[in-house]
């Protein structure tokens, strides 16, 4: 297969957003679609067509409103984020389903994407073939506070600097009082570029730290050079982690819609920004789950891949788990 999608476009959803999206793979294939993480990753990074066999999926891929090659940009300060909520992304799942014609596809989500895939199948389970999951989220309020304040017992220094930047911004930011995720969302929506500039810098910071275990150790993520890709990721991410991304009811809660739907939960024990007891405690609420914990692993490392491909390739060939 090449290196540029077999097709790809704009697609016009509500609130005067326009997502864009791409499909690779084979017109006849099995339908698949990939959520991307963040909140405000992208495609454009992504190898994430390599998971998949594309001379038997059709594969079809979107970045999600408000990053990447989606308008209006959340780069931009006058861009609003009032038509940001996990329920709005949902919709634009279903949007370009319906637009590209597909009857039911295999859901595949990452980090956040696998809290926005849960999200979609607990509202359209009839649509679901199969879901593959990595680095297992579901963006609860105690995930959150453990990503950016609980963490910080195993990075203290790091951590130290993350909260005293918010503790020197004048928002009024105390720690101990207060969340350290509503502060950056306040600095990250500053009327002040230069304050939104910093901010995303720090923030950027903070993630590479987290994820460093498991990883390759840490290492300054090159996409973070890009201005408007590091100031819509931290932006996005902020406010996605604060009321707008917790689902209701939670998530967990609704584990039981996705009865009978065939479904791979894979994480990595090193995930210390994400502990496995997330994706533990979704494999004993959905009946037809299976589990894979990769020891060696971190948020994402290179093995976890592996298993990604071959669980896709079951879901494929049709393949159920008891």
């Amino acid at each position: 297969m090449g290196e540029t999608p077999r097709e790809h476009g704009m697609l016009d959803v509500d609130d005067g957003q326009s997502i864009y999206w791409e499909e690779w793979g084979v017109p006849d294939g099995t339908p698949a679609l990939y959520l991307h993480g963040g909140p405000g990753s992208t495609l454009a990074t992504s190898a994430y067509r390599h998971r998949f066999d594309l001379t038997r999926t059709r594969l079809l891929g979107l970045d999600q409103r408000g990053c990447g090659r989606s308008r209006p940009h959340a780069a931009d300060a006058s861009t609003t984020l009032e038509a940001h909520t996990t329920a709005h992304l949902v919709r634009d799942i279903e949007t370009l389903r319906e637009a590209r014609g597909v009857e039911q596809w295999i859901v595949n989500g990452v980090s956040w994407g696998s809290t926005l895939a849960l999200a979609y199948a607990q509202a359209h389970p009839e649509r679901v073939l199969g879901m593959v999951l990595v680095a297992v989220t579901t963006t609860s309020r105690r995930e959150v506070d453990w990503i950016t304040e609980g963490v910080g017992a195993v990075f203290p220094e790091a951590w130290d600097r993350f909260a005293a930047h918010a503790e020197r911004s004048g928002i009024g930011y105390e720690r101990g009082h207060g969340r350290l995720v509503e502060a950056y969302l306040r600095l990250l929506n500053s009327p002040d570029p230069a304050v939104r500039d910093a901010a995303s810098r720090e923030w950027a910071l903070w993630e590479d730290t987290h994820i460093s275990i498991g990883t390759g150790g840490f290492r300054r993520d090159p996409r973070w050079n890009d201005d408007a890709y590091r100031t819509a990721f931290a932006r996005l991410t902020t406010h996605y982690w604060t009321a707008a991304g917790i689902s209701d009811p939670p998530i967990p809660a609704g584990m039981d819609r996705l009865r009978g739907i065939p479904g791979t939960l894979i994480h990595g024990r090193r995930d210390i920004s994400g502990p496995a007891v997330t994706a533990w405690d979704l494999h004993q609420r959905w009946p037809g789950s299976r589990l894979i914990i990769d020891d060696g692993d971190g948020h994402g490392g290179g093995s976890m891949g592996e298993h990604w491909e071959q669980a896709n390739a079951l879901l494929v060939s049709g393949v159920t788990f008891p």
